[in-house]
Parts: C-alpha cells; sequence; structure tokens
C-alpha cells in the first residue's frame, strides 16, 4: 500500500492532467531556476525519437551501470508505478523522495498562470532528485517531440534521435517533415548528434539542423552483432549499436567486457516481453512499432500466428496499428481495459471487421477473461496496442495493482 503522503501527492500530481499537454520551455524553466537545479558538472545524453527511444535510455544505463557510473534515468511513461520514471543507478525513486519533491513543486507553482502541466512537474521532480543525488551521468528520454519538450531545457552533452515515424499528429504536425523538425530541436550548437535509420526525408531535416547548429552528426545504421542483447529483436540490435555510439560520442570511457554484460541484462519491460513460453506483452502504439512487432513475431514464432488481445488508445491510429498486426492473427480479443483514454471495443471491432471480415473476434470485458479464452486456444498469444495497456496486462499477470490504482487504493 502507497503512504499516505505519497497518494495524496500524487492524486495532485494526476490531477493536473486537467491541463493537457502544452509544448514549451518557459515553466520549466522557471521551475528549475526557482528549484535552483543545476546539472552542469553532470554528463547529460538526451534521446528523442519516436520509437525506441526508451529502449536506448535503458541499454545505456544498464551500460554505465555496469561500467559502476552512477546514473539517473528519466523515461516516460510508466507502466505499473510512477515511481518507474525515475532512477538513481537503477532504483526507483521512493515514495517518500517523491511525495516530498511534489509537496515542494505544489506548494512552489500555486497560482502560476499559466500552470505547469503533468509533465512539466515530472521533469522537474525528475531533474531536481538527480541535481541532489550524487550520480555521474543522467539520461533523459523526451516526453513529446523534442524542440518543446520540458527535458530540453538542459544542456547536454550529446542528442540522441532514434527512428522516427507518425506519431502525436496533433502536436507535432501532421507531416513526416513537421514531425522530424521537432524531434531535430534536441540538436544543440556544437553538440554531437547521434542518429539512428531514418526514412530519406526526416534525414534531411535532422541534417539541415545540425548543419546550422555546427553539430557533428553520426548516422548509425549497422546493427549490434558481437554479443546477446537481453530484449528480443533485430531492431533491439540497431537501438543497441545507436546507444554504443552514443556513450562513444559522449567521450564516456566504456570498455568492450561492460557493453556486453550491459546489453545482455537490460531490463525494458512490454518491448516484445516474453512472459512465459507462450505470452508476449508488447507496448506498440503507433503503426510503424506495430509492424516491428510483426516483424519479430515472425523472427520469433516463424509462421504461426497469434492469438493477439488487443487495445489501442482513440487518439492514436486504430487502422494503422490493426493493419500492420492482422497478418500475423489467428483470432482477436477485444478486452475493455481500465485506461480513459481508451478506444472502445465495440470501435476496435468495427476496424477488425471492415479490415478483415473473415478473422474471428471477441469483445471481452477484461484482460482476465481475455486470457482465459486465448490460453484455451493452440497459439502463442500477443498482448499489445499500447503501453497503457501493456502495464495493465504486466500488473495483472505480477498480481500487482495497476498503474491507475496507485493514487486510488
Amino acid at each position: 500500500m502507497p503512504r499516505p503522503q505519497y497518494k495524496h501527492a500524487l492524486a495532485w500530481l494526476y490531477s493536473l492532467q486537467r491541463f493537457g499537454i502544452k509544448l514549451g520551455l518557459e515553466n520549466i524553466r522557471r521551475l528549475l531556476t526557482e528549484q535552483h537545479v543545476d546539472l552542469r558538472d553532470r554528463t547529460v545524453i538526451h534521446v528523442a525519437g519516436t520509437n525506441g527511444k526508451g529502449s536506448v535510455c535503458a541499454m545505456i544505463d544498464s551500460i554505465l551501470r555496469v561500467q559502476n557510473y552512477r546514473t539517473g534515468l528519466f523515461t516516460s511513461p510508466h507502466l505499473i508505478t510512477f515511481r518507474e520514471r525515475i532512477r538513481v543507478n537503477g532504483e526507483m525513486v521512493s515514495e517518500d523522495a517523491a511525495a516530498n519533491g511534489l509537496t515542494t513543486i505544489r506548494d512552489l507553482v500555486h497560482g502560476w498562470d499559466p500552470h505547469p502541466t503533468f509533465f512539466e512537474v515530472t521533469t522537474a521532480l525528475a531533474l531536481k532528485y538527480f541535481s541532489e543525488a550524487k550520480i555521474d551521468i543522467v539520461i533523459l528520454e523526451t516526453g513529446l517531440g523534442g524542440r518543446l519538450d520540458a527535458t530540453n531545457a538542459i544542456q547536454s552533452d550529446v542528442s540522441v534521435i532514434t527512428s522516427i515515424d507518425f506519431d502525436h499528429e496533433k502536436w507535432l504536425g501532421e507531416s513526416l517533415r513537421e514531425i522530424a523538425s521537432e524531434k531535430a530541436g534536441i540538436i544543440k550548437p556544437n553538440v554531437p548528434v547521434v542518429c539512428g535509420r531514418q526514412r530519406p526525408v526526416a534525414e534531411e531535416v535532422i541534417r539541415t539542423r545540425a548543419a546550422e547548429c555546427e553539430a557533428p552528426l553520426q548516422f548509425v545504421n549497422d546493427s549490434y552483432q558481437r554479443t546477446p542483447v537481453g530484449l528480443s529483436g533485430e531492431y533491439q540490435k540497431q537501438n543497441a549499436a545507436l546507444a554504443i555510439a552514443a556513450l562513444r560520442a559522449a567521450k564516456i570511457d566504456i570498455d568492450d567486457s561492460s557493453i556486453a554484460r550491459g546489453l545482455a541484462t537490460v531490463d525494458w519491460p512490454t518491448r516484445f516481453q516474453r512472459w512465459d513460453d507462450r505470452i508476449v506483452i508488447d507496448g506498440a502504439h503507433n503503426p510503424a512499432a506495430a509492424r516491428v512487432v510483426a516483424q519479430t513475431w515472425r523472427e520469433s514464432f516463424g509462421d504461426q500466428r497469434a492469438s493477439l488481445i488487443l487495445a489501442i488508445l482513440s487518439d492514436k491510429d486504430l487502422r494503422g496499428i490493426y493493419e500492420a498486426l492482422a497478418p500475423i492473427a489467428t483470432y482477436v480479443f477485444l478486452p475493455k481495459i481500465r485506461s480513459e483514454r481508451a478506444a472502445s471495443p465495440k470501435d476496435l471491432a468495427r476496424t477488425v471487421s471492415t479490415i478483415t471480415p473473415s478473422l474471428p473476434y471477441s469483445v471481452i470485458d477484461s484482460i482476465a477473461d481475455a486470457l482465459v479464452l486465448a490460453r484455451a486456444k493452440p497459439n502463442p498469444i500477443l498482448l499489445t496496442g499500447s503501453l497503457h495497456f501493456a502495464g495493465e496486462a504486466l500488473a495483472y499477470l505480477r498480481g500487482e495493482p495497476a498503474a491507475f490504482e496507485e493514487c486510488t487504493q
């Protein structure tokens, strides 16, 4: 059970979701200034992109800790507990530290107009925590975009950009060029840039931005093949190569044995996570990520199709995600999940029946019921469509409270 102070502080933080998403750096800069946050003596690795940025951050963190650097890792969203977002040397922020930090920020921002958003407050909490901790290196994952993302208020020592594709078009733009321009906004004058494989238009945008900033630019197009990677899929070997290149660009001293051990032991749940011999959980939430999941499924299971348990958020590309997953599905279960943002199973059912009219599907009341029915079939099981859903599924399988229950129980 969460402690009352932590529960109350978290309830206040979640209440800020009423302010929605507001991109901009004014609030976060004011928060950092008034909290006297100073990370100038730490190495900062800043990671943006559409897909893979969390995995790259986790790989960088794992390698660094094996090499005995003390790290601060900031990622989003969380799967089961808010505390996952903020880690020092692999350990989640404590309930007491999170509660105390949030209470301080709540008192500080009372009466601010505009009021800081959920993500701005969370970023400020993390950066203040890191500034007071004895750490060597900070790894920051952007929340949304890059140019106006709250994490971009910090001066970085290397900018890392993973693959860019369509997602969050409401905030980042309808074209790939517009989205890439926002992501490339983390590039800073004279700061090295390390970039994963990109579509031509995204690559062009990144090259232009880097040239304007006189920032050294390296594209990493090869995969890491030397030693095993603890995350499944060929695409994770591409992420591994990008993580290593980022460490080199930041001029951090890392030996080959630490790279091998760090990559072998990296833990990043719900990224094609093999729960058991039959169940895979993946948080793919856009068409590009869903295509990667389908490819990784074929790498793992060959021609064997999945009993697909699918839940997608209503503001996502339902059709595009399902079109990518349909070729590997033999049956589709559409459970009701507890996220208020989830698309209704009936809406998903219409998408499924339109795209694959001959593929059987069922609308189900819960994840628990969906798993019972899926387990009764002979096929392996894939739960996917959203990180929110993946977190809820993981919590159910672990027998733990789901994320939404953390500030209500």
